[in-house]
């Protein structure tokens, strides 16, 4: 399964966010309730059920909304949804909590301790650059963000799905033509802390980061490419954004 901002679930919860930013949370929780109707498979029924749970008013809603989002995430079970468990369980918990049921907050705040961020993902691994490199080569950390001028970056950035690799390689900096590598992390990883449970649940684009260096395996030829004025559009919002880079 690969994230995909053209699926119609998720272009109604990036609406309903929008609503709720702009204070309509009417609105917000009616586009939630659309996507969760609308939605067809476990993932889709994950990602609205997560956003329709927070517009409950009570208690014993948000429990069911909250467990329901635990169903499908269970059903799911993969490095799409597992980072967002203890932040399911924490909710779960804090349910039970307000409706006085503390033997079973306590046994959800366990879950939630125990659900530890391990990464099982095994590729294989895609980044997406401009720069001409070859098979065998390194890349490492240290270099100039593509997004934001005089930060140095202290982790290396990677993928496991090939369209987002190619992505980020369409709004790489430099005039060298759109290149996505497969490559082999030769250490540690860990998610993506700034895709990870922010916008959406879980870390749906399988995105991670490393100090270690990538190693340069092989190239693909064909991914999924935005169009101009998509990516004319995704430039104007970094260019627009506020946000620190988590680094």
């Amino acid at each position: 399964m690969e994230f995909n901002p053209a699926n119609n679930v998720v272009k109604l919860c990036l609406q309903g966010m929008a609503m709720e930013e702009q204070g309509k949370h009417a609105e917000a929780h009616g586009l939630f309730l659309q996507a969760w109707n609308e939605a067809t498979d476990d993932f889709e029924k994950f990602t609205a059920a997560h956003y329709v749970a927070r517009h409950q008013s009570n208690a014993a809603d948000k429990l069911n909304w909250h467990e329901t989002t635990l169903q499908y995430a269970l059903r799911v079970n993969d490095n799409t949804v597992n980072s967002a468990f203890p932040s399911i369980y924490s909710n779960i918990a804090k349910c039970y909590e307000a409706l006085g049921d503390l033997a079973n907050a306590k046994k959800h705040y366990e879950l939630e301790a125990s659900a530890t961020d391990n990464i099982s993902d095994n590729g294989p691994f895609y980044h997406g650059t401009r720069a001409d490199l070859q098979v065998g080569d390194l890349l490492t950390a240290g270099r100039l963000s593509n997004y934001h001028a005089d930060v140095i970056m202290n982790h290396i950035y990677f993928t496991a799905q090939a369209n987002g690799a190619g992505f980020a390689a369409a709004l790489a900096k430099g005039n060298g033509r759109e290149r996505v590598y497969i490559v082999e992390p030769t250490g540690n990883f860990e998610n993506d802390p700034n895709v990870t449970d922010k916008k959406f649940p879980g870390n749906p684009t399988r995105s991670y980061r490393t100090k270690d260096p990538l190693k340069i395996v092989g190239e693909i030829e064909e991914w999924v490419r935005l169009s101009d004025e998509d990516l004319q559009k995704f430039r104007e919002k970094l260019a627009q954004s506020k946000g620190e880079i988590i680094n």
